[in-house]
């Protein structure tokens, strides 16, 4: 038995996507799946780095001294608090991060980016932003690139927004 989409003046219309919705929704759900997958893939390859550990990395390298709470640095790699723990024990054990008691308020704790941390994340850069470039900035014009980048903060937006 199939099922198919109600017709119109169904009263659960609203419930199911038009054809177009559908094929422009599935496309999303493609992109959201794979092109993580596929930079990951990169830099696992090329620097030995998960796409979280080089977002981590790439915070830490742009906050001021170096330093991030750990709960801000969470929020930035949009990563659980627990996880982040986890993925800085294990870049603290290569010697790339170290993690302290913050001096204002003991009860945080700091990720600071080390020296070797920086050269890691360094010498993965270029691959990365080349493959990057490939998949996604070099495929778009500046005008649609623009516009995607915006849609996307719609988007976030709505999803850090409270529930309705």
């Amino acid at each position: 038995m199939t099922t198919e989409p109600p017709s119109p003046t169904d009263e659960h219309a609203d419930l199911w996507l038009a054809p177009d919705q559908l094929a422009s929704w599935m496309s999303v759900v493609r992109l959201i799946t794979r092109l993580p997958w596929a930079i990951d893939a990169q830099l696992q390859r090329d620097a030995e780095l998960s796409m979280l550990e080089y977002m981590t990395l790439a915070m830490l390298a742009e906050a001021p001294e170096r330093t991030l709470r750990m709960s801000t640095l969470a929020e930035h790699t949009s990563s659980s608090l627990s996880r982040l723990s986890h993925l800085v024990k294990r870049l603290e054990s290569r010697g790339y991060v170290r993690r302290e008691p913050d001096p204002a308020d003991g009860r945080f704790t700091h990720a600071i980016l080390l020296r070797e941390g920086m050269d890691k994340l360094a010498s993965a850069a270029p691959g990365h932003v080349s493959h990057v470039r490939h998949l996604v900035v070099d495929n778009l014009s500046a005008e649609r690139l623009r516009r995607l980048g915006q849609d996307a903060e719609r988007i976030l937006q709505r999803i850090d927004s409270p529930a309705r």
